[in-house]
Parts: structure tokens; C-alpha cells; sequence
């Protein structure tokens, strides 16, 4: 039965005690334990799997500790300051115009500049006093970075999108459905779309009403008489070298360390700061690097009771026709991201599943590349465990104003993931011609 399925059970579990505001690090940990006992493990095995499972985001939480680093000694620079006073003078009180700045701009982090959510601890709290003044909806806000976090990736094949797309089509390709990255680009436009309705959605109907927030509890920014110094431009010279080496590389831990080293030695980082600035920078983000590598243990766990595999063979005797097929394709994919709380990680597991199932189901290579496409990308905005999450309440709540189930992962979950699975069934349905 779907409903005594332990991968339903134990994200259900953690989606409420989340909804409780349960802490989300323990919320993962407890709901693996009860997928690995209800999947027929013991307690033991549950966390030998458990612990083993957290390696497969080890390079993730790496990467975000040491761009938390390169975050930090940027947010020590004058670059922030330039940027909020440029900002500040072109937007003035213009809500909308702000929220849609920030989209813009969080898009560039995965792609021009790919620091991810590194930049956002640094870059939002300054702005929070100005967004209290324009009682803009810290809401709408939060959907603009998830958009930024995910619509870059998933659309255009390039920094974090170009490693999206290429592990999508490894995964089909290993699961005997030949395609190439270009057939990949050619249709996951579809994704893009569904989450920019979604992202308008947000900005002029949701969260267009004027909100009270508590004055913000932070340093303020002095904007005036500020020059760009040696170490101001040591510290650009390392976002520069972190960009290309991670371009040549496809390595973000790689050209993230490359990226302090060219700012310690140009002394963007004074050697003397530079243990402040790695404990600045773990003190940023160790808390969301941990929280991915308890949503991979919890994958692993998912993966080893043989949950996933049994919840798809149930699903499948409900299709009946394309639509149904694709609906019930997409809410497995849903269910799967959801618990694991990362899209990356879960192509895989999405790819064996839906590669077999659309071939059976006569679906088109094309179909087959968007649902696995978006249904990896569902969850990923909503997901208390995931880092587009995460990220948004990492800058949002500097002042304690902002809660993060209610006030980022359930707005986003509403106005990404309904828009993406339309999207993803029509397409799919589309595409099958």
C-alpha cells in the first residue's frame, strides 16, 4: 500500500515535525531512523547506512564551507558596500524592482560567478533595514532567491547548470536511454518557464501586500566616502580566478581554494585574518553544510530499504494513460527530492527508476529527459533540507524576523513546485507528440 510506503511514511514525519519547527537537522535524523526500521533494518544497520549515505554530499559541504570563506572576506571587503550603495540609489522604494533585482542577481551565482548560496549571509542582511522601510514581504523575497538558486541550473547549460544537465544526461544514458547534453538543453527550457510563472506569481499576487517586520536587530552599513583599496581588488582578483578555475575544472571545491589562495597572497586576506576568516566562513555555513550531509545519509537509507524501488511499482499499476503516468511520475520524484533535499543527488536515483518505466510506458527520449529533469528539481524549492532553502533563510532571518519553514520552504513549495509539475506534464505529454 503507497500510504505504508517508508519513504511516504518518514517524509511525511519530517515535513511535520518541520511544520512544528522541530529543529531540521534532528527532523532528518529521526525520519531516516523510522524509514530504516519501517523498511526492515535494524538500528544499527539504519545508522551504519546512515553515516556511510552522508559521503555522497561530502564534496557539497566542502564547497560551501570554503565559499563561505570566500563570502566572508568579501562581506570584510568595500565590494558589498558598493554594491548595496548602487543599489540603494538605483531601486529606491520600488518593491517589485528590488525583488526582481535580487533574482537577477542570485542567478548570476550560478553561472557568471558561482559561489552559490555563499553569497547570500553577506549580501541580504544589509539590505533587510531598507526592505522593513519598504514593508516589502520578506516572502517574496525568499521566492526570488530560490528562483536565482534553481531556474539558472535547470534552464542554461552553463556553471552549475552545465554540471545539472551533464549529470542528467549520464544518468539516461547509463540507464539505456542514449541522448545527448544537447537534447538536454533543448527541452529543460520548459522547467525555466514553470518556475519564472511561479517567480511573477510570487512577486505580484502572493506577497504583494505590505508587511510589518520588527526594525532590524544589525550593523548598519556607513555608504558614504567609500574607496575600492589593495585589498578590495585582491578580493576581486579571487572571485575572478574562482570563477575560471571552476570553469575549467568543473570543480567548485578546486577553484574555490584556488580562489582564497590568489586572495591571501595578493593580501585580500591579510594573513594574519586568515583563521578569522575560515572560522567566519564555517560559522556562516556549517550549519547548512551539515544539514546536506544529513538529507544524503537519509537518501542512503531511502536507497537501501528498497522503499524507492516498491513505491514506483506500486505507483505504476495507477497509470492508465500519459497524463496520469507523467502526474504520478513527477509526485514520486516529489516525494523522493522532498526527503533528500537536492536535486543533484537525485537524478540517479530518479534516472534508474523513470528510464525502464518510460520505455515501458512509450514515452519519447525527450519526455523521458524533462520528467526526470523536473522531477529532480521538485522539492529542491521547499525542501526544509535543501540548500535553496536554506540559503534564502540564512540572509532573511540575520535579524530573527524570518522563520524558515513558514516563511521561505512553504511559500516556495507553493509557487515552484505546482507551476513545475503542470509544466512537466504538459511538456511531457507535448513532447511525446
Amino acid at each position: 500500500m503507497i500510504l505504508g510506503n517508508p519513504v511516504v511514511i518518514s517524509i511525511v514525519l519530517m515535513s511535520f515535525l518541520c511544520l512544528l519547527r522541530f529543529n531540521v537537522m534532528l527532523s532528518i535524523v529521526f525520519s531516516a531512523l523510522v524509514a530504516g526500521v519501517l523498511g526492515g533494518l535494524s538500528i544499527d544497520k539504519t545508522m551504519s547506512v546512515f553515516i556511510s549515505g552522508m559521503s555522497g554530499n561530502l564534496e557539497t559541504a566542502l564547497s560551501y564551507i570554503l565559499l563561505g570563506a570566500i563570502a566572508f572576506a568579501i562581506g570584510k571587503s568595500n565590494l558589498t558596500k558598493f554594491l548595496v550603495k548602487w543599489v540603494s540609489a538605483l531601486i529606491g522604494n520600488h518593491k517589485i524592482l528590488f525583488v526582481l533585482f535580487v533574482a537577477l542577481i542570485t542567478c548570476f551565482s550560478q553561472n557568471l560567478i558561482p559561489v552559490h548560496i555563499a553569497f547570500i549571509p553577506i549580501l541580504i542582511p544589509p539590505f533587510l533595514a531598507l526592505m522593513n522601510k519598504m514593508k516589502l514581504d520578506r516572502r517574496a523575497v525568499a521566492c526570488a532567491l530560490s528562483f536565482g538558486l534553481q531556474a539558472p541550473y535547470i534552464t542554461l547549460p552553463v556553471g552549475f547548470g552545465l554540471i545539472f544537465q551533464s549529470v542528467i544526461k549520464d544518468n539516461l544514458v547509463q540507464n539505456g536511454v542514449n541522448v545527448s547534453l544537447f537534447d538536454v538543453t533543448s527541452v529543460m527550457w520548459i522547467g525555466g518557464v514553470a518556475m519564472l510563472a511561479g517567480l511573477l506569481i510570487a512577486v505580484f499576487v502572493l506577497y504583494v501586500r505590505p508587511r510589518e517586520y520588527v526594525q532590524a536587530r544589525i550593523e548598519q552599513m556607513d555608504l558614504e566616502n567609500i574607496v575600492m583599496s589593495r585589498e578590495d581588488y585582491g578580493v576581486l582578483a579571487g572571485v575572478i580566478v574562482t570563477f575560471a578555475i571552476q570553469l575549467v575544472s568543473s570543480s567548485l571545491p578546486l577553484g574555490a581554494l584556488c580562489g582564497l589562495l590568489v586572495m591571501i597572497v595578493t593580501k585580500g586576506i591579510p594573513y594574519k585574518s586568515m583563521d578569522s576568516v575560515m572560522e567566519g566562513g564555517m560559522s556562516m555555513m556549517a550549519f547548512i553544510a551539515f544539514v546536506m550531509l544529513v538529507a544524503s545519509g537519509f537518501g542512503g537509507v531511502l536507497k537501501e530499504t528498497g522503499a524507492i524501488d516498491a513505491l514506483v511499482s506500486e505507483v505504476t499499476f495507477l497509470m492508465q494513460s500519459q497524463v496520469i503516468s507523467a502526474l504520478l511520475m513527477l509526485l514520486v520524484g516529489l516525494l523522493i527530492t522532498m526527503g533528500i533535499g537536492t536535486s543533484f543527488g537525485t537524478i540517479p536515483i530518479i534516472a534508474a527508476i523513470y528510464c525502464p518505466l518510460g520505455v515501458a510506458l512509450g514515452f519519447h527520449p525527450s519526455a523521458i529527459i524533462l520528467l526526470v529533469g523536473i522531477a529532480g528539481a521538485l522539492g529542491d524549492a521547499g525542501s526544509p533540507a535543501s540548500d535553496s532553502t536554506l540559503g534564502p533563510t540564512s540572509g532573511l532571518n540575520a535579524d530573527g524576523g524570518h522563520n524558515h519553514i513558514w516563511d521561505t520552504c512553504v511559500p516556495t513549495f507553493l509557487v515552484y513546485n505546482i507551476p513545475l509539475i503542470i509544466a512537466g506534464v504538459i511538456g511531457a505529454v507535448w513532447l511525446n507528440g
